[in-house]
């Protein structure tokens, strides 16, 4: 069997998924400065990767999975696993009338005319909840299935607990539709101008909303804050930022491992990859899961990494920046680096106009190690390409998951190279 363990990237320490849960670094505290965020890794013959036309990345990459060493371990057969996988999955299609599916990944010709590369796109408006975000919680859901099939030490307790979350919107939704498919109570933490039909989606689904104002002079993003208070009460943190729920990256690794699967079948090489950021979850997930397809001999070269903000925030740039003027000690001198955006944030984009990057230094260091960068785009780049994706794709993206699409035109606007394979990822439908 592979080899697995869970550490934080900033502290070194390190978790026994069996014993507790991989969500918050044991060591993480308000003040020691510190970038907890748990991390898990592989290692061994047995964490192959796969070759394989199963339609559930779940069921085809599991091997790949924390969950699914947790189990074998532990007594589940490989059967029992894919039947906790697969009995999951079908509850989440009856409450949201789709279960999860590999998503499309291919060129796009008439994008390609408009934006001077040939540009690939990755799909995720058909997934579960009509975003990417399900893939992280999915991932999530998954371990804790497993916990308590297996009857670990982990699981103790944990069905007296709530699960909790902060969103705008999309990871909203994604959590709500698991936690209703796993009969699992769930708080949401949301802003006032979360739109009305996601609010009355959340409340069909049996989410209990929470509508979080911001203070005048509060540092931060009030349903962040409200959602920590929410864990420091017993809640179990069910999100998507790294440091939060660690193992919730994993899930997001698919989209990665999926990409690098096309590739290879395809015989294609990316050049670059344009990622939206806001908290910093997708981006990281996908860098780590390409990362470790290259590892694998799947794919020859990491493509450059290309993150995207919006004016109305961008953390990530600001960090980045101070990474490559002075990047030792990155991880034990947080503040110097990442801190809240330091007034509310606007932005047709509003999907990504997290606060903080809260995985923000495993994208400074993917940034880094490929020749990256993090890119700014204004509201009329991120509108002209929302515009040039649905007229181009017919694809109904939304302005959030559309921006990665702003990076790029910007970046060829004045320089077309043909020649250039870049790809983006359209993750999330218009609401």
């Amino acid at each position: 069997m592979a080899e697995f363990n869970v550490q934080c990237s900033g502290c070194g320490a390190t978790v026994d998924a069996a014993t507790h849960l991989p969500f918050r670094c044991p060591n993480a505290s308000d003040n020691d400065n510190i970038d907890h965020v748990l991390v898990r890794r592989l290692n061994g013959a047995d964490a192959t990767f796969p070759v394989s036309a199963e339609p559930n990345p779940f069921i085809r990459y599991r091997r790949l999975s924390l969950g699914y060493h947790l189990a074998r371990a532990n007594g589940l057969s490989d059967d029992q696993y894919v039947a906790i996988v697969e009995d999951l999955d079908n509850a989440i299609a009856e409450v949201d009338g789709k279960g999860f599916h590999v998503t499309p990944f291919a060129a796009s010709t008439a994008l390609s005319k408009k934006c001077g590369a040939e540009v690939w796109v990755k799909n995720e408006t058909g997934n579960v909840s009509g975003s990417h975000k399900a893939r992280h919680l999915m991932g999530v859901m998954i371990y804790l299935r497993v916990l308590e099939a297996t009857k670990l030490p982990a699981a103790n307790g944990l069905r007296d607990r709530r699960l909790a979350l902060a969103s705008c919107g999309n990871a909203a939704l994604a959590a709500a539709v698991i936690a209703r498919a796993a009969d699992w109570p769930l708080d949401v933490f949301i802003p006032p101008d979360a739109e009305g039909s996601v609010k009355r989606r959340l409340t069909e689904l049996g989410a209990q909303l929470h509508i979080c104002e911001r203070e005048a002079g509060q540092k931060g993003d009030p349903c962040y804050l409200a959602f920590r208070k929410a864990l420091e009460n017993g809640g179990l943190s069910f999100g998507i930022q790294g440091n939060e729920t660690g193992i919730a990256i994993e899930g997001g690794h698919s989209l990665g491992w999926e990409i690098a699967d096309a590739l290879r079948q395809t015989g294609t090489e990316l050049d670059m990859l344009f990622i939206q950021v806001g908290g910093g979850a997708l981006g990281s997930a996908c860098f780590r899961g390409l990362v470790e397809a290259r590892d694998a001999g799947v794919i020859k070269q990491l493509p450059q990494l290309l993150t995207v903000q919006t004016q109305g925030a961008y953390p990530l740039k600001k960090a980045f920046d101070v990474f490559r003027a002075d990047s030792n000690n990155a991880a034990r001198n947080r503040s110097a680096y990442m801190n809240p955006w330091p007034t509310e944030p606007h932005s047709v984009a509003h999907g990504i106009l997290d606060d903080e990057t809260y995985d923000w230094l495993a994208l400074v260091r993917g940034m880094a190690e490929t020749g990256g960068d993090a890119l700014v785009a204004d509201e009329d780049s991120l509108r002209e390409a929302n515009r040039v994706a649905r007229e181009s794709t017919e694809i109904d993206v939304s302005h959030t998951g559309s921006a990665g699409l702003a990076g790029l035109l910007d970046t060829f606007r004045d320089k077309p190279n043909a020649a250039l394979k870049a790809a983006v990822l359209f993750t999330g439908i218009e609401r």
